[in-house]
């Protein structure tokens, strides 16, 4: 049976928002409604409703062994879709971290995946990216260099990811990806074959590239704010206050 996964990686230690006494990913970020009352939102809460828009029904949290309030605060389930939790023993990267939750994943799966400290929209990105495909949802920023700016051609295919480069020659930078399991493994192989030399995603992808993959950037993303400085914190804040609707997470 095909299932379409969403893959959270949490295993980072937050550095740039720390002292904090839990999990970045657990940081209170604007507020949600259980019934007639209003709580604090934890800023993950924002990617798992953003998956679940998109058909997602099976949620893999990587995590380290010290952040067991993750577990503690999500349990086994989010709305209809159930949570496992796979634990990440050194983190050492974005695709590791990734990696980790292939024992779960079928050839014929769809792969969702983003980054749980962070805040975009639209709400239902996930849905313009195609099935079958890498595709990447990309965002304008004002400050592509410290991201990973996707550089694509008139159709629409990736050229290039720069990650983190000085002289970005892309504003669109993406914030969230799909992909078939199939193709989620061919590149947990490829980066293997590289012996894990790959820290950074987009390192990845450009050697997909070179090897004759294919890639898609759709530029449908409207805002998207990092929330793991507190810059960001302030800014996804503000982001959230001029939103006029509501979105409830189902728990």
């Amino acid at each position: 049976m095909k299932h379409r996964w969403g893959i959270i990686p949490a295993a980072g230690l937050g550095t740039r928002i720390q002292p904090l006494a839990f999990s970045k990913e657990l940081l209170p970020v604007g507020t949600r409604r259980e019934g007639d009352i209003e709580r604090p939102r934890a800023v993950s809460e924002y990617l798992l409703e953003r998956m679940l828009a998109g058909g997602v029904d099976r949620v893999c949290f990587v995590i380290s062994p010290a952040k067991t309030d993750i577990v503690s605060y999500f349990g086994g389930r989010i709305g209809t879709a159930p949570i496992c939790y796979v634990v990440q023993q050194n983190p050492s990267g974005l695709c590791d971290a990734l990696f980790s939750a292939v024992p779960f994943i079928a050839p014929e799966d769809e792969v969702y995946i983003g980054l749980p400290d962070t805040v975009w929209f639209p709400l239902a990105g996930y849905e313009f990216l195609p099935d079958g495909e890498l595709s990447f949802l990309l965002f304008p920023v004002e400050r592509p260099e410290l991201f990973d700016s996707v550089v694509t051609d008139h159709d629409g295919r990736v050229e290039e990811i720069q990650v983190k480069h000085p002289n970005a020659a892309s504003e669109w930078i993406w914030g969230a990806f799909k992909m078939p399991g199939r193709q989620f493994l061919a590149l947990q192989n490829l980066w293997l074959e590289r012996d894990r030399s790959d820290e950074y995603f987009g390192t990845l992808v450009n050697a997909y590239l070179v090897n004759g993959g294919r890639a898609y950037g759709i530029k449908r993303g409207d805002v998207y704010v990092d929330v793991g400085t507190l810059h960001g914190y302030r800014e996804a804040v503000r982001v959230l206050s001029n939103q006029t609707t509501v979105h409830e997470i189902a728990r």
